[in-house]
Protein backbone atom coordinates (compact mmCIF):
# COMPACT_ATOMS: atom_id res chain seq x y z
CA UNK A 1 0.00 0.00 0.00
CA UNK A 2 1.42 3.37 -1.03
CA UNK A 3 2.12 5.80 1.83
CA UNK A 4 1.10 9.46 1.81
CA UNK A 5 4.71 10.49 1.21
CA UNK A 6 4.95 7.96 -1.63
CA UNK A 7 1.83 9.35 -3.30
CA UNK A 8 3.20 12.87 -2.92
CA UNK A 9 6.48 11.86 -4.57
CA UNK A 10 4.56 10.29 -7.45
CA UNK A 11 2.38 13.39 -7.87
CA UNK A 12 5.44 15.64 -7.79
CA UNK A 13 7.11 13.55 -10.48
CA UNK A 14 4.06 13.78 -12.75
CA UNK A 15 3.73 17.54 -12.25
CA UNK A 16 7.43 18.21 -12.87
CA UNK A 17 7.47 15.92 -15.92
CA UNK A 18 4.44 17.70 -17.36
CA UNK A 19 5.70 21.24 -16.79
CA UNK A 20 9.22 20.34 -17.96
CA UNK A 21 8.17 18.74 -21.25
CA UNK A 22 5.63 21.46 -22.02
CA UNK A 23 8.16 24.21 -21.39
CA UNK A 24 10.82 22.43 -23.47
CA UNK A 25 8.32 22.21 -26.34
CA UNK A 26 7.65 25.93 -25.97
CA UNK A 27 11.37 26.75 -26.14
CA UNK A 28 11.75 24.62 -29.26
CA UNK A 29 8.69 26.16 -30.93
CA UNK A 30 9.84 29.70 -30.14
CA UNK A 31 12.31 29.35 -33.00
CA UNK A 32 9.73 28.03 -35.48
CA UNK A 33 6.66 30.12 -34.65
CA UNK A 34 7.81 33.44 -36.20
CA UNK A 35 8.93 31.62 -39.33
CA UNK A 36 5.52 29.98 -39.81
CA UNK A 37 3.69 33.27 -39.27
CA UNK A 38 6.03 35.16 -41.60
CA UNK A 39 5.69 32.51 -44.29
CA UNK A 40 1.90 32.47 -44.06
CA UNK A 41 1.21 36.21 -43.66
CA UNK A 42 4.27 37.90 -45.14
CA UNK A 43 4.13 40.39 -42.26
CA UNK A 44 6.92 40.93 -39.73
CA UNK A 45 4.51 42.80 -37.45
CA UNK A 46 2.21 39.76 -37.32
CA UNK A 47 4.92 37.64 -35.67
CA UNK A 48 4.33 39.41 -32.35
CA UNK A 49 0.53 39.43 -32.38
CA UNK A 50 -0.05 36.13 -30.60
CA UNK A 51 2.60 36.81 -27.96
CA UNK A 52 1.33 40.34 -27.33
CA UNK A 53 -2.29 39.21 -27.12
CA UNK A 54 -1.45 36.39 -24.70
CA UNK A 55 -0.14 38.88 -22.15
CA UNK A 56 -3.42 40.83 -21.95
CA UNK A 57 -5.50 38.24 -20.02
CA UNK A 58 -2.61 37.67 -17.59
CA UNK A 59 -2.25 41.38 -16.83
CA UNK A 60 -6.02 41.71 -16.39
CA UNK A 61 -6.36 38.50 -14.36
CA UNK A 62 -6.67 40.25 -10.95
CA UNK A 63 -10.09 41.44 -12.14
CA UNK A 64 -11.48 38.48 -14.10
CA UNK A 65 -9.69 35.44 -12.62
CA UNK A 66 -10.30 35.88 -8.90
CA UNK A 67 -12.72 32.95 -8.72
CA UNK A 68 -11.30 30.98 -11.64
CA UNK A 69 -7.79 30.69 -10.19
CA UNK A 70 -9.21 29.20 -6.98
CA UNK A 71 -11.03 26.60 -9.08
CA UNK A 72 -7.71 25.16 -10.32
CA UNK A 73 -6.93 23.32 -7.07
CA UNK A 74 -6.59 19.73 -8.31
CA UNK A 75 -4.91 17.70 -11.03
CA UNK A 76 -8.08 17.03 -13.09
CA UNK A 77 -8.96 20.73 -13.13
CA UNK A 78 -5.42 21.62 -14.17
CA UNK A 79 -5.84 19.10 -17.01
CA UNK A 80 -8.98 20.92 -18.19
CA UNK A 81 -7.05 24.19 -18.41
CA UNK A 82 -4.23 22.40 -20.25
CA UNK A 83 -6.77 21.16 -22.82
CA UNK A 84 -7.87 24.76 -23.42
CA UNK A 85 -4.22 25.79 -23.89
CA UNK A 86 -3.70 22.93 -26.35
CA UNK A 87 -6.69 24.08 -28.41
CA UNK A 88 -5.32 27.64 -28.46
CA UNK A 89 -1.92 26.40 -29.64
CA UNK A 90 -3.42 24.12 -32.29
CA UNK A 91 -5.40 27.00 -33.83
CA UNK A 92 -2.29 28.41 -35.52
CA UNK A 93 -1.01 25.30 -37.35
CA UNK A 94 -4.58 24.30 -38.21
CA UNK A 95 -5.25 27.70 -39.77
CA UNK A 96 -1.92 27.48 -41.59
CA UNK A 97 -2.89 24.13 -43.11
CA UNK A 98 -6.22 25.59 -44.28
CA UNK A 99 -4.57 28.76 -45.59
CA UNK A 100 -6.57 30.90 -43.15
CA UNK A 101 -3.80 32.13 -40.86
CA UNK A 102 -4.12 35.87 -40.37
CA UNK A 103 -4.08 38.53 -37.64
CA UNK A 104 -7.54 37.54 -36.39
CA UNK A 105 -6.52 33.93 -35.76
CA UNK A 106 -3.25 34.97 -34.12
CA UNK A 107 -4.98 37.39 -31.77
CA UNK A 108 -7.74 34.90 -30.89
CA UNK A 109 -5.17 32.18 -30.25
CA UNK A 110 -3.10 34.52 -28.09
CA UNK A 111 -6.05 35.67 -25.99
CA UNK A 112 -7.24 32.11 -25.38
CA UNK A 113 -3.73 30.96 -24.56
CA UNK A 114 -3.28 33.91 -22.20
CA UNK A 115 -6.47 32.97 -20.33
CA UNK A 116 -5.10 29.47 -19.90
CA UNK A 117 -1.68 30.73 -18.79
CA UNK A 118 -3.25 33.05 -16.20
CA UNK A 119 -4.82 30.01 -14.53
CA UNK A 120 -2.35 27.20 -15.29
CA UNK A 121 0.90 28.89 -14.24
CA UNK A 122 -0.07 29.79 -10.65
CA UNK A 123 -2.37 26.75 -10.44
CA UNK A 124 0.40 24.28 -11.24
CA UNK A 125 2.83 26.05 -8.89
CA UNK A 126 0.30 26.03 -6.04
CA UNK A 127 -0.55 22.37 -6.68
CA UNK A 128 3.15 21.51 -6.70
CA UNK A 129 3.64 23.38 -3.41
CA UNK A 130 0.64 21.58 -1.87
CA UNK A 131 2.17 18.29 -2.97
CA UNK A 132 5.43 19.27 -1.31
CA UNK A 133 3.61 20.07 1.93
CA UNK A 134 2.18 16.53 1.93
CA UNK A 135 5.61 15.09 1.19
CA UNK A 136 7.51 16.70 4.07
CA UNK A 137 9.10 19.84 5.53
CA UNK A 138 10.72 22.21 3.01
CA UNK A 139 9.70 19.95 0.11
CA UNK A 140 7.39 22.64 -1.31
CA UNK A 141 10.28 25.04 -1.79
CA UNK A 142 12.43 22.21 -3.16
CA UNK A 143 9.83 21.27 -5.78
CA UNK A 144 9.26 24.88 -6.90
CA UNK A 145 13.02 25.35 -7.15
CA UNK A 146 13.37 22.27 -9.32
CA UNK A 147 10.45 23.35 -11.49
CA UNK A 148 12.24 26.62 -12.17
CA UNK A 149 15.53 24.79 -12.74
CA UNK A 150 13.99 22.40 -15.28
CA UNK A 151 12.47 25.37 -17.08
CA UNK A 152 15.85 27.06 -17.28
CA UNK A 153 17.50 23.90 -18.54
CA UNK A 154 14.93 23.98 -21.34
CA UNK A 155 16.06 27.51 -22.16
CA UNK A 156 19.55 26.15 -22.85
CA UNK A 157 18.71 23.10 -24.96
CA UNK A 158 15.37 24.09 -26.51
CA UNK A 159 16.43 26.68 -29.12
CA UNK A 160 19.26 24.52 -30.57
CA UNK A 161 16.84 21.59 -30.86
CA UNK A 162 14.36 23.88 -32.59
CA UNK A 163 17.02 25.04 -35.03
CA UNK A 164 17.95 21.43 -35.86
CA UNK A 165 14.28 20.52 -36.41
CA UNK A 166 13.82 23.50 -38.74
CA UNK A 167 16.93 22.53 -40.70
CA UNK A 168 15.44 19.04 -41.08
CA UNK A 169 12.21 20.51 -42.49
CA UNK A 170 9.88 20.11 -39.50
CA UNK A 171 9.01 23.80 -39.04
CA UNK A 172 5.21 23.49 -39.25
CA UNK A 173 5.20 20.20 -37.36
CA UNK A 174 6.78 21.78 -34.29
CA UNK A 175 3.63 23.79 -33.62
CA UNK A 176 1.56 20.59 -33.55
CA UNK A 177 4.14 19.00 -31.25
CA UNK A 178 3.81 21.84 -28.73
CA UNK A 179 0.00 21.56 -28.69
CA UNK A 180 0.23 17.81 -28.17
CA UNK A 181 2.85 18.15 -25.45
CA UNK A 182 0.73 20.62 -23.48
CA UNK A 183 -2.19 18.20 -23.70
CA UNK A 184 -0.01 15.33 -22.46
CA UNK A 185 1.21 17.53 -19.59
CA UNK A 186 -2.41 17.99 -18.59
CA UNK A 187 -3.10 14.27 -18.75
CA UNK A 188 -0.12 13.61 -16.47
CA UNK A 189 -1.77 15.81 -13.84
CA UNK A 190 -5.11 13.97 -13.90
CA UNK A 191 -4.09 11.51 -11.18
CA UNK A 192 -2.56 14.18 -8.92
CA UNK A 193 -4.30 14.53 -5.58
CA UNK A 194 -5.47 18.06 -4.87
CA UNK A 195 -5.67 19.79 -1.52
CA UNK A 196 -9.08 21.44 -1.72
CA UNK A 197 -9.33 24.69 0.20
CA UNK A 198 -12.09 24.90 2.81
CA UNK A 199 -15.16 26.77 1.62
CA UNK A 200 -14.86 30.48 2.37
CA UNK A 201 -17.44 33.20 2.00
CA UNK A 202 -15.18 35.68 0.18
CA UNK A 203 -12.27 34.61 -2.03
CA UNK A 204 -9.03 36.46 -1.19
CA UNK A 205 -7.86 39.08 -3.65
CA UNK A 206 -4.19 39.56 -4.44
CA UNK A 207 -4.15 42.81 -2.49
CA UNK A 208 -5.87 41.28 0.54
CA UNK A 209 -3.42 38.38 0.52
CA UNK A 210 -0.54 40.86 0.81
CA UNK A 211 -1.81 42.15 4.16
CA UNK A 212 0.78 41.20 6.77
CA UNK A 213 3.22 40.12 4.04
CA UNK A 214 5.04 43.34 3.23
CA UNK A 215 8.22 41.40 2.45
CA UNK A 216 6.45 39.74 -0.48
CA UNK A 217 5.52 43.18 -1.79
CA UNK A 218 9.12 44.40 -1.49
CA UNK A 219 10.28 41.33 -3.37
CA UNK A 220 7.76 41.99 -6.14
CA UNK A 221 8.95 45.58 -6.44
CA UNK A 222 12.53 44.40 -6.96
CA UNK A 223 11.58 41.64 -9.39
CA UNK A 224 9.17 43.93 -11.26
CA UNK A 225 11.94 46.47 -11.80
CA UNK A 226 14.23 43.73 -13.12
CA UNK A 227 11.55 42.47 -15.50
CA UNK A 228 10.84 46.02 -16.66
CA UNK A 229 14.47 46.59 -17.63
CA UNK A 230 14.95 43.07 -19.06
CA UNK A 231 14.48 44.38 -22.60
CA UNK A 232 17.89 46.05 -22.39
CA UNK A 233 19.50 42.62 -22.11
CA UNK A 234 17.59 40.82 -24.87
CA UNK A 235 16.77 43.58 -27.36
CA UNK A 236 19.91 45.57 -26.57
CA UNK A 237 22.29 42.74 -27.34
CA UNK A 238 20.38 41.96 -30.55
CA UNK A 239 20.77 45.57 -31.67
CA UNK A 240 24.48 45.61 -30.80
CA UNK A 241 25.07 42.51 -32.89
CA UNK A 242 23.23 43.95 -35.87
CA UNK A 243 25.07 47.28 -35.62
CA UNK A 244 28.44 45.56 -35.49
CA UNK A 245 27.80 43.25 -38.41
CA UNK A 246 27.52 40.17 -36.18
CA UNK A 247 23.77 39.52 -36.03
CA UNK A 248 22.80 37.09 -33.28
CA UNK A 249 26.32 36.72 -31.89
CA UNK A 250 25.96 38.98 -28.85
CA UNK A 251 22.46 37.90 -27.84
CA UNK A 252 23.44 34.24 -28.32
CA UNK A 253 26.48 34.73 -26.09
CA UNK A 254 24.44 36.49 -23.42
CA UNK A 255 21.52 34.07 -23.44
CA UNK A 256 23.76 31.00 -23.51
CA UNK A 257 25.75 32.29 -20.56
CA UNK A 258 22.53 33.22 -18.77
CA UNK A 259 21.04 29.76 -19.34
CA UNK A 260 24.11 27.96 -18.00
CA UNK A 261 24.35 30.30 -15.04
CA UNK A 262 20.70 29.87 -14.15
CA UNK A 263 21.08 26.09 -14.08
CA UNK A 264 24.06 26.46 -11.72
CA UNK A 265 22.03 28.91 -9.63
CA UNK A 266 19.25 26.35 -9.28
CA UNK A 267 21.68 23.81 -7.83
CA UNK A 268 22.91 26.17 -5.11
CA UNK A 269 19.80 28.26 -4.49
CA UNK A 270 18.03 26.11 -1.92
CA UNK A 271 20.95 26.12 0.49
CA UNK A 272 21.33 29.91 0.26
CA UNK A 273 17.60 30.60 0.46
CA UNK A 274 17.41 28.68 3.74
CA UNK A 275 20.36 30.59 5.19
CA UNK A 276 19.62 34.25 4.35
CA UNK A 277 16.57 36.52 4.82
CA UNK A 278 14.51 36.60 1.59
CA UNK A 279 14.26 40.36 0.94
CA UNK A 280 17.96 41.22 1.49
CA UNK A 281 18.93 38.19 -0.62
CA UNK A 282 16.58 39.34 -3.40
CA UNK A 283 17.91 42.89 -3.24
CA UNK A 284 21.54 41.77 -3.41
CA UNK A 285 20.78 39.34 -6.23
CA UNK A 286 19.15 41.94 -8.46
CA UNK A 287 21.84 44.48 -7.62
CA UNK A 288 24.38 42.02 -9.04
CA UNK A 289 22.14 41.58 -12.10
CA UNK A 290 22.01 45.34 -12.65
CA UNK A 291 25.78 45.54 -12.27
CA UNK A 292 26.14 42.83 -14.93
CA UNK A 293 24.07 44.86 -17.38
CA UNK A 294 26.20 47.91 -16.67
CA UNK A 295 29.27 45.78 -17.35
CA UNK A 296 27.80 44.62 -20.68
CA UNK A 297 27.33 48.24 -21.71
CA UNK A 298 30.93 49.09 -20.81
CA UNK A 299 32.79 45.93 -21.92
CA UNK A 300 30.76 44.93 -24.95
CA UNK A 301 32.50 41.87 -26.33
CA UNK A 302 30.97 38.40 -26.83
CA UNK A 303 33.26 36.89 -24.19
CA UNK A 304 32.44 39.55 -21.58
CA UNK A 305 28.74 39.35 -22.37
CA UNK A 306 28.79 35.56 -21.92
CA UNK A 307 30.55 35.74 -18.54
CA UNK A 308 28.33 38.55 -17.24
CA UNK A 309 25.26 36.76 -18.59
CA UNK A 310 26.23 33.64 -16.63
CA UNK A 311 26.69 35.64 -13.42
CA UNK A 312 23.32 37.33 -13.90
CA UNK A 313 21.72 33.91 -14.45
CA UNK A 314 23.04 32.60 -11.14
CA UNK A 315 21.83 35.60 -9.15
CA UNK A 316 18.44 35.95 -10.85
CA UNK A 317 17.58 32.42 -9.74
CA UNK A 318 18.45 33.33 -6.15
CA UNK A 319 16.30 36.46 -6.24
CA UNK A 320 13.30 34.71 -7.75
CA UNK A 321 13.63 31.67 -5.50
CA UNK A 322 13.82 33.72 -2.31
CA UNK A 323 10.46 35.44 -2.84
CA UNK A 324 8.76 32.29 -4.11
CA UNK A 325 10.00 30.50 -0.98
CA UNK A 326 8.67 33.32 1.18
CA UNK A 327 5.22 32.95 -0.41
CA UNK A 328 5.35 29.19 0.12
CA UNK A 329 6.43 29.49 3.75
CA UNK A 330 3.85 32.10 4.77
CA UNK A 331 0.70 31.05 2.89
CA UNK A 332 -1.40 28.06 1.90
CA UNK A 333 -4.56 27.22 -0.02
CA UNK A 334 -6.54 30.11 -1.49
CA UNK A 335 -4.10 32.79 -0.33
CA UNK A 336 -1.14 30.93 -1.81
CA UNK A 337 -2.88 30.69 -5.18
CA UNK A 338 -3.74 34.39 -5.03
CA UNK A 339 -0.14 35.37 -4.24
CA UNK A 340 1.32 33.14 -6.97
CA UNK A 341 -1.17 34.71 -9.39
CA UNK A 342 -0.08 38.16 -8.25
CA UNK A 343 3.54 37.25 -8.85
CA UNK A 344 2.67 36.14 -12.40
CA UNK A 345 0.87 39.44 -13.01
CA UNK A 346 3.86 41.45 -11.78
CA UNK A 347 6.25 39.59 -14.08
CA UNK A 348 4.02 39.81 -17.17
CA UNK A 349 2.91 43.41 -16.68
CA UNK A 350 6.39 44.79 -16.00
CA UNK A 351 7.94 42.79 -18.85
CA UNK A 352 5.28 43.99 -21.28
CA UNK A 353 5.75 47.59 -20.19
CA UNK A 354 9.51 47.30 -20.66
CA UNK A 355 9.15 45.84 -24.14
CA UNK A 356 6.69 48.59 -25.03
CA UNK A 357 9.21 51.37 -24.35
CA UNK A 358 12.29 49.32 -25.25
CA UNK A 359 12.38 50.08 -28.98
CA UNK A 360 12.09 53.87 -28.67
CA UNK A 361 14.65 54.00 -25.84
CA UNK A 362 17.18 51.94 -27.81
CA UNK A 363 16.63 54.15 -30.86
CA UNK A 364 17.20 57.38 -28.92
CA UNK A 365 20.16 56.63 -26.64
CA UNK A 366 21.72 53.51 -28.19
CA UNK A 367 22.03 49.95 -26.95
CA UNK A 368 25.18 50.38 -24.82
CA UNK A 369 23.76 53.38 -22.95
CA UNK A 370 20.44 51.56 -22.55
CA UNK A 371 22.21 48.64 -20.87
CA UNK A 372 24.02 50.98 -18.50
CA UNK A 373 20.85 52.94 -17.70
CA UNK A 374 18.78 49.80 -17.18
CA UNK A 375 21.47 48.41 -14.88
CA UNK A 376 21.51 51.59 -12.80
CA UNK A 377 17.70 51.60 -12.46
CA UNK A 378 17.71 47.94 -11.41
CA UNK A 379 20.41 48.56 -8.79
CA UNK A 380 18.72 51.66 -7.39
CA UNK A 381 15.36 49.93 -6.96
CA UNK A 382 16.92 46.78 -5.49
CA UNK A 383 19.00 48.73 -2.98
CA UNK A 384 16.17 51.19 -2.30
CA UNK A 385 13.84 48.59 -0.80
CA UNK A 386 16.29 47.84 2.02
CA UNK A 387 16.06 51.24 3.80
CA UNK A 388 12.32 51.35 3.03
CA UNK A 389 11.92 47.97 4.70
CA UNK A 390 14.05 49.05 7.69
CA UNK A 391 11.97 52.21 8.14
CA UNK A 392 8.75 50.21 8.01
CA UNK A 393 10.05 47.75 10.61
CA UNK A 394 11.19 50.64 12.81
CA UNK A 395 7.75 52.29 12.62
CA UNK A 396 6.13 48.97 13.45
CA UNK A 397 8.43 48.52 16.46
CA UNK A 398 7.73 52.05 17.72
CA UNK A 399 4.00 51.43 17.31
CA UNK A 400 4.22 48.27 19.40
CA UNK A 401 6.25 50.06 22.07
CA UNK A 402 3.75 52.93 22.18
CA UNK A 403 0.89 50.44 22.49
CA UNK A 404 2.68 48.71 25.36
CA UNK A 405 3.33 52.08 27.02
CA UNK A 406 -0.34 53.05 26.68
CA UNK A 407 -1.32 49.69 28.13
CA UNK A 408 0.95 50.17 31.12
CA UNK A 409 -0.43 53.66 31.66
CA UNK A 410 -4.02 52.41 31.56
CA UNK A 411 -3.04 49.66 33.99
CA UNK A 412 -1.65 52.17 36.47
CA UNK A 413 -4.66 54.46 36.07
CA UNK A 414 -6.90 51.51 36.78
CA UNK A 415 -4.96 50.66 39.92
CA UNK A 416 -5.18 54.30 41.13
CA UNK A 417 -8.91 54.38 40.56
Amino acid sequence: MRTAAGRARRDALFLLAGSGTADLAYRITQVAFPLVVLQQTGSVAATGLAGGASGIPVVLSPWWARKARQWVDSGPRLAVVAAVQAVALAMVPAAAVLGLLGPEVLIASGLLLGCGDALATPGRAALLADTGDRWGPDKAVLLLTWQDGIRRAGMVVGPPLGALAIAAGFTDGLLWVEAGTVLVAGLLAVSVTGERSPAIRELPSIRASLVGRSDVLYGWIVRGAGCFTWFAFTLGLSVIGAERGQPGVYVAAGMSGYGVGSVVGTLISLALIRRFPPVPLTAIAWTVVGSCWIGMGVWTTPAAVAVLGALSGVTIVLGIGAITALITWTSAGAQRRALLSGQSVVVNASSSAGLLIGGPVLAVIGAEHTLIGAGLVTCLVALGVLPARRNREARKTRGCQNAEHDGDRDHHVGRAA
